[in-house]
C-alpha cells in the first residue's frame, strides 16, 4: 500500500511540474529589432520577437540554459540563466556588426562573413540609394573586381567583368537560383530594378564551384526583397541627361506580416521612362530609349516551428530602340535596334528543421520565360538591296525557357574528428531551351541544353582559428561528350577576431553553347555581325586559385580595414571569335577553342566608419589577361595576346557623410583604365580605317544630397534629394556617326553628365 501511495504521489509531482516563461526585449542603439531569432541552445524552443522587438519563450522547465538571440547583420549574443522558481527577464541589446554580416552564396549555407572560406562581398539596399543605382547594373558598378561596361552603341546592352573574364564566365543568381538565362543576360542587368533588390552577394573567382558551369569569374546572387515588418515605400526621381534627354523613375514597395509572424508578403512595382539620347548631333542614339514596367512578391510561410517555405513572382516588361531617332516604325529608320521584352520570373523554396535544428532538408525550383520581338537592321544604299529589304525586313522573335530544380541537404556534426563541420549534399537539375530567329539574315539558334549536377561540401570547424572547406561538384552537360568534376578546396585562418587569412583552389568549365553575350547581333561597316559556333567546338575547363588577407580593427567609435586578395586562373582551350570575313549581311565570327590563356592580378579594398556618421569604402584592381597564343581580331590587323576590352586597372571608391539622421551627403567615383578595342571601318562615319585603338582612362564622379522630413502623426518619413551624376561629363567623345557605324566601338562611362531630383515616402 505505502509503495502505491509514493508512486501515485511521484506521478502528481511529475503531472503538475510548474513550468516558468522567459521574455524580454531585443534592440539595438535605442531601436527595437522586430523579427530577431530568440531560441533556447540545444532546444526546440524558438520564436521570433514582435514588431516591437518583445519575446516570450514559455513552458520553460526549472533548469540553467543558454539563451541565444541573433539577427542579421548585428553580432549574436547569448546568456546563461537559470530558472528555479519564477520567470525571468532577459533583454538584448545587439551590436550593429556591418563587417560581420550573414551571407549564404560563398558555401550554399548561412554564415558569418568573417567565418566564410570564401570571401562574400556585399551591397545592400541602402548602398544602392546612396550610389543612386536605378538598376542591377548601376549598383554593380560599386564592387572590388567587378566592372560593368556597355557593348552596344544601339542598343546598350551590358555585361559584368570579374577579374578580368567577361560577363560568360560569372554566373548571375537570383535568390540563389540560375534563372538569370543567356537570352536575359544580354540586357536583364538593367532590367532588375532597385527595389526588388534586398542585397546582393558576390563572390570573385571559380572558387565557389557549387554553382556548376559559367561560375569560373565569379558569381552574382541577388536576393530579393524579405518581408520584416509592415511597411511601405514610394519614390520618385526625374532625371536630366546632358540637357537633351530625360529619365522619369516611379518605385513603390510594401510589406505586409501576420500578427503572429508565421507568413510575411512584399510587393514591388517599378516604372521606368528614359528618351533616346544623341551625343554628337548626327540623330543616331547613344544611349536608347526605354520603357520599363516591373512588378512582383517576395513572400514566405511558416506552416510550423522548424519549416518555412519561400516564393517569389516577378514580371519584368522593357521596350527598347535605339538608332536614328525618327517616330517611325523601326524598319523605316536608316539603322535600328528594337526589343519587346517579357520576361516572367519565379522561384519556390521549402525548407525543413529536424533533429534538434542540426539536420536541414531545402527543396526548390527556379524558372523564368522570356518572349522577345525584335529588330536589327540598315537600309541598304541600293534601291534593288532597298526593294528586298522592304519586302522582307529583318524582323525576329525569341522564346527562351529556364528550369532548374533541386534537393539539399545539410548535416552539422558537433563531434567530428577535431571540432565540428556541416555537410552539404545535393543534386539539381537545369534546362535551357534557346530559340532565336531572324528570317531574313537566315539567322537561327535553336539549342537545347540540360545539365544534370550533383555537389558534396564538407564545411569543418577544426578549431574556433581554423576552417577546412572541401568539396566537389559532378556535372552532365549534354553538349559535353563526358561527365565533369569539379573539386574545390579553401582554408581559412582566423587570428583573433581582426584577420582571417584565406586559400583557395577551384576548377570549373564553360559549355560550347549559343547564345552567351558574346553571340549578340551588332551593326559593323555598314552590315550587322553574327556570330555562329564551330562544328568542333568542346568545353573550356580553369584551374582558380586565390589568397588574401582580411583585417578590420574597431574601436567604441571606429572601425576601419582592408582586404588584399590576388588572384590566378588558366584557361584551357580558351574560347575566342575568330573573323570569317563578309558575306551578303555584314561580319561574321565563329566562336572556337583557342590556346590556353592567363587571367592573373590583385584586388586590394578598404574601409571606414566613424560613428556611422563618416563612412568610406573603396576597391582597386590590378590584372593582365593575356592567351598564351596570339589570335586574330580583324582580318588584316596583327593578332594580339592581351583580351579586347579589359584595361589592367580599374576601381571605384563610396564616401557617406550623416551628421544627423536628417541629412546626408555621399559621393562616388569609378575609374577606368586603359583598353585596347578593335575598330571597323564604316563608309562616312568618321573612320575609315580598320585597327586596333587604346582608349583613354576615365574617371566619374557623382554626388547625392537627401534631407528627411519625420511626419510622426501619420508615421510617415519623407526625404528630399538631388544631386549630379557624371559631374566632370567623362563620357567617350568619338563615337561613329551615321547608320553604318560600328556599334562595338564604345567605351567609358555608360551615361554623360546628368542632374536629378526626387522624393521617397516611407513608414516610419
Amino acid at each position: 500500500m505505502k509503495l502505491i501511495t509514493t508512486l501515485l504521489l511521484i506521478s502528481f509531482v511529475a503531472q503538475g511540474q510548474q513550468t516558468y516563461e522567459v521574455s524580454g526585449q531585443v534592440t539595438s542603439e535605442k531601436k527595437s529589432l522586430p523579427f530577431a531569432n530568440v531560441y533556447l541552445e540545444s532546444s526546440s524552443k524558438g520564436i521570433m520577437t514582435d514588431s516591437n522587438g518583445n519575446y516570450k519563450l514559455t513552458k520553460i522547465e526549472p533548469g540553467t540554459y543558454t539563451i541565444i538571440a541573433s539577427f542579421a547583420g548585428y553580432r549574436t549574443q547569448q546568456q546563461k540563466f537559470t530558472i528555479t522558481d519564477k520567470n525571468k527577464t532577459l533583454h538584448f541589446n545587439l551590436d550593429n556588426e556591418a563587417l560581420d554580416e550573414i551571407v549564404i552564396t560563398g558555401t550554399r549555407t548561412e554564415k558569418r562573413k568573417t567565418d566564410s572560406p570564401v570571401i562574400v562581398n556585399l551591397i545592400n539596399s541602402q548602398t544602392l540609394e546612396q550610389v543612386v543605382a536605378t538598376d542591377l547594373s548601376d549598383g554593380l558598378r560599386f564592387q572590388p573586381g567587378l566592372r560593368v561596361e556597355t557593348n552596344c552603341q544601339t542598343c546598350n546592352y551590358t555585361q559584368i567583368r570579374m577579374n578580368g573574364l567577361q560577363g560568360g564566365y560569372s554566373q548571375i543568381l537570383v535568390n540563389g537560383r540560375p534563372i538569370f538565362s543567356p537570352l536575359t543576360g544580354l540586357y536583364g542587368l538593367e532590367q532588375i530594378p532597385v527595389n526588388m533588390i534586398e542585397r546582393i552577394e558576390v563572390v570573385r573567382g571559380g572558387v565557389s564551384a557549387l554553382y556548376g558551369s559559367s561560375a569560373i569569374g565569379g558569381t552574382v546572387n541577388v536576393i530579393t526583397k524579405i518581408p520584416k515588418q509592415n511597411n511601405y515605400s514610394v519614390g520618385y526621381t526625374f532625371e536630366s541627361i546632358d540637357g537633351d534627354a530625360t529619365q522619369n523613375i516611379t518605385n513603390g514597395n510594401a510589406t505586409v506580416v501576420s500578427k503572429d509572424y508565421n507568413s510575411g508578403a512584399n510587393f514591388f512595382v517599378s516604372n521606368r521612362k528614359r528618351t533616346a539620347y544623341d551625343a554628337n548631333g548626327d540623330n543616331f542614339s547613344e544611349l536608347p530609349e526605354l520603357k520599363d514596367n516591373s512588378f512582383g512578391v517576395n513572400a514566405f510561410y511558416l506552416p510550423t516551428e522548424n519549416s518555412k517555405l519561400e516564393l517569389s513572382l516577378s514580371s519584368l516588361f522593357e521596350y527598347r530602340y535605339g538608332g536614328e531617332i525618327v517616330d517611325k516604325p523601326a524598319y523605316l529608320a536608316q539603322q535600328s535596334e528594337e526589343r519587346y521584352h517579357h520576361v516572367l520570373m519565379a522561384s519556390l523554396d521549402y525548407q525543413i528543421n529536424f533533429n534538434d535544428d542540426k539536420s536541414a532538408l531545402i527543396l526548390y525550383y527556379g524558372g523564368q520565360r522570356t518572349d522577345r520581338d525584335h529588330y536589327t537592321g540598315i537600309i541598304p544604299d541600293d534601291s534593288f538591296d532597298q526593294q528586298a529589304f522592304f519586302a522582307d525586313p529583318p524582323y525576329g522573335t525569341s522564346e527562351v525557357t529556364t528550369h532548374q530544380g533541386g534537393a539539399q541537404i545539410n548535416q552539422k556534426i558537433d563531434d567530428f574528428i577535431v571540432g565540428k563541420t556541416v555537410l552539404t549534399a545535393g543534386t539539381e537539375f537545369v534546362y535551357d531551351a534557346v530559340f532565336d530567329e531572324i528570317t531574313a539574315y537566315n539567322y537561327l539558334i535553336n539549342q537545347t541544353t540540360r545539365n544534370l549536377g550533383v555537389f558534396v561540401q564538407n564545411d569543418w570547424d577544426i578549431s574556433e582559428a581554423l576552417n577546412f572547406l572541401s568539396g566537389f561538384r559532378i556535372d552532365k552537360h549534354n553538349l559535353v561528350d563526358h561527365a565533369i568534376l569539379s573539386p574545390r578546396l579553401s582554408l581559412l585562418y582566423k587570428l583573433k577576431k581582426n584577420a582571417q587569412f584565406r586559400l583557395g583552389w577551384g576548377t570549373g568549365f564553360r559549355a560550347p553553347q549559343a547564345f552567351d553575350t558574346d553571340l549578340h547581333i551588332t551593326f559593323a561597316g555598314g552590315g550587322v555581325s553574327r556570330i555562329t559556333l564551330a562544328d568542333d567546338l568542346f568545353e573550356e575547363r580553369s584551374n582558380s586559385y586565390t589568397a588574401s588577407i582580411n583585417y578590420d580593427n574597431a574601436t567604441e567609435h571606429f572601425i576601419a580595414g582592408f582586404t588584399l586578395e590576388g588572384f590566378y586562373t588558366q584557361l584551357r582551350d580558351a574560347f575566342y571569335q575568330a573573323p570569317m570575313g563578309e558575306d551578303a549581311f555584314g561580319q561574321r565570327f565563329e566562336k572556337r577553342n583557342g590556346s590556353d590563356a592567363t587571367v592573373k592580378g590583385f584586388t586590394l579594398e578598404a574601409r571606414a566608419n566613424f560613428d556611422y556618421v563618416f563612412e568610406v569604402e573603396a576597391g582597386f584592381t590590378l590584372q593582365s589577361s593575356l592567351f598564351d597564343e596570339a589570335v586574330e581580331n580583324i582580318i588584316g590587323l596583327e593578332s594580339k595576346r592581351e583580351f579586347l576590352r579589359t584595361p589592367d586597372d580599374y576601381g571605384y571608391a563610396t564616401l557617406t557623410y550623416t551628421p544627423t539622421k536628417k541629412f546626408n551627403l555621399s559621393a562616388n567615383f569609378v575609374y577606368t583604365g586603359q583598353m585596347d578595342i578593335a575598330h571597323f571601318a564604316g563608309e562616312d562615319t568618321g573612320q575609315n580605317v580598320d585597327e586596333y585603338y587604346k582608349t583613354p582612362s576615365f574617371t566619374e564622379l557623382s554626388l547625392r544630397a537627401g534631407y528627411n522630413f519625420d511626419i510622426t502623426r501619420v508615421s510617415t518619413n519623407l526625404e528630399v534629394f538631388g544631386g549630379i551624376k557624371n559631374i566632370t561629363n567623362s563620357y567617350q567623345d568619338d563615337f561613329d556617326i551615321g547608320k553604318n557605324r560600328d556599334s562595338n566601338y564604345v567605351y567609358g562611362p555608360r551615361a554623360p553628365r546628368s542632374v536629378f531630383v526626387g522624393l521617397k515616402i516611407k513608414s516610419l
